[in-house]
């Protein structure tokens, strides 16, 4: 099988060992931890598990954990009957059936409550499933990724997180590591979000000024790569008040984007 990262850019040591890992995962089954600050892309690593593996032709279904009320993350994940509470006006299923066969991927794995905990375990453990108002266990076949920016083992000293649930989820770990611990990658980073906002805005931006990447690799990126992203946008849309479509041409106004942005 031949594997192509598309949407993972980098060329770092840092960012190749992380994706040499999702090679060898790909095609297993383990469940997988990934875990890394915010905006380092742990979404793109599990679509790239999911498309390299024997399930990719199946459902890849994200599910941000973070996101919803307990009792809605609750249906959704394992559905309900009819009845079961206020406002189930029909039996629904839940990701883990809807996924079958597929991948599940648990972004935010951290937030979840603990009552929640202890299904996602049997989940895990018995690969089967209880929806809410119902008896009879239902059986899945579905593989788990999870994703999180916490620190799951001091999130378990401290009680709030299962510890036989974090050693189920952590069969595999694949740490992202912080845009600022691989400064080399910006320039290809900044090249790719140059090629797709040109398009988007409209725009037909060649490159970026010496001096205006010189600022960018050495910013913190405390919001990692998607706030790079963020800042390239950010630029695109301010050019219009300089009269050349050029990046280079926008130093000034770009250098200064960016660190009020920052």
């Amino acid at each position: 099988m031949e594997f192509h990262f598309d949407n993972i850019i980098g060329k770092s040591k840092a960012i190749r060992d992380v994706l040499e890992l999702v090679k060898r995962v790909a095609n297993t089954q383990a469940t997988v931890l990934i875990t890394g600050d915010s905006g380092t892309g742990k979404e793109l690593i599990a679509l790239a598990l999911h498309a390299h593996s024997d399930r990719r032709d199946k459902l890849f279904l994200p599910v941000n954990c973070g996101a919803l009320p307990e009792t809605l993350l609750e249906s959704l994940l394992f559905g309900h009957m009819k009845g079961s509470f206020t406002g189930a006006f029909a039996n629904q299923e839940g990701l883990f059936e809807r996924a079958k066969d597929g991948t599940i991927f648990l972004d935010e794995i951290g937030e979840v409550p603990q009552h929640l905990q202890v299904k996602l375990l049997r989940a895990l453990e018995a690969k089967e499933i209880l929806p809410i108002g119902n008896t009879t266990p239902r059986r899945i076949d579905v593989r788990v990724l999870a994703a999180t920016n916490r620190d799951l083992k001091k999130e378990v000293e401290a009680g709030r997180f299962r510890e036989d649930l974090f050693y189920r989820l952590n069969v595999m770990e694949i740490h992202i590591p912080a845009l600022r611990e691989r400064p080399e990658d910006i320039p290809l980073l900044v090249e790719h979000f140059i090629q797709r906002h040109n398009p988007e805005l409209k725009r037909n931006v060649i490159s970026v000024d010496a001096e205006a990447m010189r600022v960018l690799m050495s910013l913190p990126w405390k919001g990692n790569v998607r706030e790079l992203d963020n800042v390239i946008e950010h630029v695109f849309i301010d050019i219009d008040r300089i009269e050349q479509a050029k990046l280079a041409a926008t130093v000034p106004i770009f250098v200064n984007v960016v660190l009020q942005f920052i």
